[in-house]
């Protein structure tokens, strides 16, 4: 991999953010963003795609396997902000699962330590960053070509 990836949980009142290390092994927690508008949201994000050498971005994409077909869903939501962030970016934009990663997020964040009305979304970001690198070098997941 040419760099560090940015892992992105998106959600209506905030945004999660974690970062891999340059090798692709491990994720970490990087921070929470309060949601505002796009526009300030994209700017504040390649913003820290700037500070952190970030080469590119996954964003979390819940799937609901139950959905019925032609029903709008939180995945649909996602996909159609993920479509307005790669207008203000060239960077590559991996969709990746992130099922269960909440109830993860909570047991994580039990663990380190956190109190129960602490935000999560850093750790959900991390978990699905943390997946997909797992998934790389699994051999379950491929990394975009511009970024080999």
């Amino acid at each position: 991999m040419k760099g560090r990836l940015l892992g992105i949980d998106h959600g209506l009142k905030r945004i999660g953010l974690a970062v891999c290390d340059s090798s692709g092994l491990v994720a970490r927690e990087l921070s929470i963003l309060q949601r505002t508008s796009n526009a300030d949201d994209f700017r504040r994000i390649l913003h820290i795609v700037g500070e952190q050498r970030v080469v590119g971005l996954v964003v979390g994409v819940p799937v609901n396997p139950e959905a019925v077909p032609g029903e709008y869903t939180q995945g649909d939501t996602v996909r159609k902000w993920i479509a307005r962030l790669a207008v203000v970016t060239p960077l590559p934009i991996i969709e990746w699962d992130e099922q269960l990663t909440s109830a993860d997020a909570r047991e994580l964040s039990i663990q380190k330590g956190r109190k129960m009305r602490d935000r999560i979304d850093d750790l959900a970001a991390r978990l699905i960053l943390q997946s997909y690198l797992d998934a790389l070098r699994d051999g379950l997941a491929e990394l975009p070509e511009v970024l080999r």
